[in-house]
């Protein structure tokens, strides 16, 4: 069983919410060993090993470190079967710990994760301080650094990173690293460090494997060396068949190709695997692209029906971007600016407010979103259109420009509105 600290990689990353449809965990119960330690069912390696630690824990004396490894592999049930009752669950494991030894590192730090993997982020970033100030492990600094990124608090996080960098160089580290590179418009430093934790023998979880090549996947993807975002899905598949987000980003590379309908497949089965809003919207674009729109319809109502409970920002765009009830975007894209801040969330509360109509306000937001210097084709071409709104014509042809260069990675939808946005002031140069 591997430790603690080596299951740990790239859950600050995790592609999209969780669902609230997973294993019953009885979480009000008054003891939180009794739900821990549970009879559980499943034929999977790491179902047998939730039984066997289940088992070793019931009959321990000093069961804190086992304790310890059945909630870390609760985490990585999660991982691998997107299904957050296992968060709960593991949840309900730290708590265990902490019964029987209140002042266990461990236990704080597998909660932290729970949390922020939850989309706690205030309450994980209060555990990795006191983690920090306690103990001051490089693990304990990833955290804190995970918790205030979601926050957006750019310049705090990367203090923390760096301290876990300086204390442990490693591809928890690197993945780290990169993502602030990618926020902060550095695409070519964001590759070299997540080749960087790829390239090391750090990474021998499959599930990490499959995560860390996805990521890489959609920055050559962005950076529009297509073969070699084609083989790192590939080998992202190789490593966990049948993983979601890998599939997610074969259906990205599908559309960047301009052959959407073949992004049928690896769609429909991630949004099998994982059903939430991201993957549903991806599904939706390309039957519509088919000409399938019954079947697109039946994926939009699930969206909205059941996408705010799992991930009010995709849903607030998705709203926004036909434009659909604007009110509801903006409504939820506040509500999740409550918990998180980051880039995204500006953006997504920006397109809501342009959707209805609060143009002044939508710029706003949208400055604060690319006050980092990110490259993102969606908040470029998000910023171009409101500026567009507000007729700033130089800030629309360049934000819009700006998009144009990366407009791979926009779903189809997207890219034909920017062409709309764009075919204007295209007009006027050559007028």
């Amino acid at each position: 069983m591997k430790s603690a600290a080596g299951v740990v990689i790239a859950l600050w990353l995790l592609v999209g919410c969780g669902r609230s449809d997973g294993p019953s965990t009885a979480a009000s119960a008054a003891d939180p060993c009794a739900v821990a330690l549970a009879p559980h069912r499943g034929s999977s390696t790491l179902d047998q090993d939730v039984v066997r630690l289940q088992d070793k824990a019931r009959q321990a004396r000093d069961r804190l470190g086992t304790l310890e490894h059945l909630g870390w592999t609760f985490v990585a049930k999660a991982r691998t079967s997107f299904d957050p009752g296992f968060y709960k669950l593991a949840e309900q494991t730290a708590l265990c710990m902490s019964a029987g030894a209140p002042s266990a590192a461990g236990a704080l730090l597998l909660r932290g994760h729970v949390l922020q993997s939850m989309h706690r982020f205030r309450e994980a970033e209060e555990l990795a301080r006191d983690l920090v100030a306690r103990r001051g492990q490089a693990s304990d600094h990833g955290l804190l650094g995970d918790a205030l990124m979601e926050q957006g608090k750019l310049a705090e996080a990367v203090k923390a990173y760096q301290a876990m960098m300086d204390q442990r160089p490693s591809p928890e580290a690197y993945v780290r690293a990169a993502h602030v590179r990618w926020t902060t418009g550095d695409l070519a430093g964001a590759i070299s460090l997540m080749r960087m934790a790829v390239g090391t023998s750090g990474f021998r979880d499959p599930e990490a494997i499959a995560w860390a090549n996805t990521r890489l996947a959609l920055y050559h993807l962005q950076a529009d060396t297509r073969a070699e975002a084609t083989r790192r899905v590939d080998i992202a598949l190789a490593a966990q068949g049948d993983y979601a987000p890998a599939l997610l980003a074969k259906g990205r590379l599908l559309f960047a190709e301009g052959v959407p309908a073949r992004a049928i497949t690896p769609l429909a089965r991630a949004a099998q695997l994982n059903p939430l809003p991201e993957y549903q919207w991806a599904l939706i674009e390309a039957l519509r692209a088919a000409g399938r729109g019954e079947e697109a319809a039946a994926v939009e109502a699930q969206l909205i029906r059941r996408g705010p409970q799992n991930d009010r920002r995709t849903v607030s765009l998705y709203l926004a971007s036909l434009p659909r009830d604007a009110p509801v975007a903006v409504q939820l894209a506040e509500q999740e600016l409550e918990a998180r801040r980051d880039v995204l969330t500006l953006d997504a509360l920006a397109w809501a407010l342009r959707a209805a109509g609060r143009i002044e306000e939508a710029r706003a937001y949208s400055n604060q979103a690319l006050s980092q210097g990110t490259s993102d084709a969606r908040l470029l071409y998000h910023a171009g259109a409101i500026a567009a709104a507000l007729g700033h014509g130089e800030e629309a042809v360049r934000r819009l420009a700006q998009a144009r260069a990366i407009e791979h990675m926009l779903l189809p939808s997207e890219r034909d509105d920017l062409a709309r946005q764009w075919a204007p002031h295209l007009r006027r140069r050559h007028g």
